[in-house]
């Protein structure tokens, strides 16, 4: 397996694990026993930049393009299916933000709406490409392509998020770790 390919599993792990967490603030705050009530919106925070800005800046502005350059569709392809479900996610995201900056403090139905359709999204949306579109990407681009897309990675990570950035963010999931998962 390829670097690109392998980086873009890692965090896709992370996104997984994030999941896990988001579900477990849910269930806290329906059951009003969130700890920090400023979690949730930290997470989201975390998800719009790890999840959104980095990693699915990484699909969209450097992958998808090298797949439809090597041949694979975007309109009524995989490539399309995968921006159209980005955008899905970032109407979650954005709707989650409302519900948690409301006046009156968390609307907990519509979060946890939002939540769960976040959720259920990423996870399918991460199976598809784990199985079929990186797959894929593997056999149509070529070790040297493969090579030229984790420079652009690795580049995208420094200008998008800086130098640093994504260390920080992995300490962010450690702290949700201990807080929600490990210490539940």
């Amino acid at each position: 397996m390829s670097e690109a390919i392998d980086d873009l599993k890692r965090e896709h792990e992370a996104i997984l694990f994030t999941i896990k967490v988001l579900e477990r603030m849910v269930a806290l705050s329906g059951e009003g026993k969130l700890s920090d009530p400023g979690d949730p919106l930290a997470l989201v925070a975390f998800l719009k930049e790890f999840a959104d800005k980095c990693h699915h800046g990484k699909e969209e502005g450097i992958l998808f393009p090298a797949l439809e350059k090597a041949g694979v569709a975007r309109e009524g392809g995989p490539v399309g299916v995968m921006l159209a479900e980005h955008e899905r996610g970032r109407a979650h995201i954005r709707a989650m933000e409302a519900a948690l900056g409301s006046k009156g403090g968390i609307e907990r139905e519509a979060f946890a709406r939002e939540a769960k359709g976040y959720a259920a999204l990423l996870r399918a949306h991460i199976d598809k490409e784990n199985s079929v579109l990186f797959p894929m990407g593997e056999r149509l681009l070529g070790a040297d392509e493969l090579a030229r897309v984790y420079r652009a990675f690795e580049e995208h990570e420094e200008k998008v998020i800086g130098a640093g950035r994504h260390e920080e963010l992995h300490a962010m999931l450690d702290d949700f770790d201990r807080k929600y998962i490990a210490g539940a």
